[in-house]
């Protein structure tokens, strides 16, 4: 996030303002998780994902017994994406998470899996969760966007924070944070685990108190 604790600008333009150094810490996240989950705002701000792409993160998910790409779960409540996008050219696995019933067969060639959902105001994601679990999904990474963590805050869902804040100023009072929505109900309190300075980014890891 920027140092003004944003994740975007006001016209939420894809966050472009990481180094590099960030990048590779967020692909090996990627490379420690069964599964990445991301809402269907993100997908097209950015038209792709992170895949795993070192040598070195490649030899650690061979060592820790994974395939070489973790699953990348979209969540989507129409379930509609332009089949042009990158991300459906990318060599890594796609499941979409939806509550609109849609034909599934249409579906094969962008995604492996869909999962609807019930149709309701709010999803359950205690619920959705058991089911990934039951899928074989045992550690989660979710990359975004802020009303997905939002979501997932809200039901307790998350354990580990990881925050890296750039140096820079965006501003903008609509403009998304790493946890936005509506607000929660009840707030979370985070326990600070690791502190790391590299140039003029500060990596934060914090662990969710329960």
């Amino acid at each position: 996030m920027s140092a003004d604790g944003k994740i975007a600008d006001a016209e939420r333009s894809p966050a472009r303002f990481a180094s590099p150094a960030d990048k590779a810490h967020l692909e090996q996240q990627v490379a420690l998780a069964d599964a990445v989950l991301f809402g269907a705002e993100t997908l097209r701000a950015y038209g792709t994902t992170m895949k795993v792409n070192s040598p070195a993160n490649l030899q650690l998910r061979a060592d820790l017994g994974k395939p070489p790409q973790p699953v990348q779960i979209v969540v989507s409540r129409r379930g509609e994406f332009d089949p042009h996008l990158k991300f459906f050219s990318q060599s890594v696995p796609r499941w979409l998470i939806t509550t609109q019933e849609i034909d599934i067969a249409s579906q094969n060639d962008l995604f492996e899996k869909v999962i609807i959902l019930p149709q309701s105001p709010v999803v359950i994601w205690k619920e959705v969760f058991a089911e990934l679990t039951n899928l074989g999904i045992k550690k989660l990474l979710v990359s975004g966007g802020g009303s997905l963590v939002a979501s997932l805050v809200q039901e307790n869902l998350i354990d580990e924070f990881w925050l890296t804040i750039c140096p820079v100023i965006l501003g903008g009072k609509t403009s998304p944070t790493p946890v936005d929505g509506l607000g929660l109900e009840n707030k979370s309190e985070l326990q600070l685990i690791e502190t790391k300075v590299l140039g003029s980014e500060i990596f934060l890891h914090y662990h969710f108190l329960k």
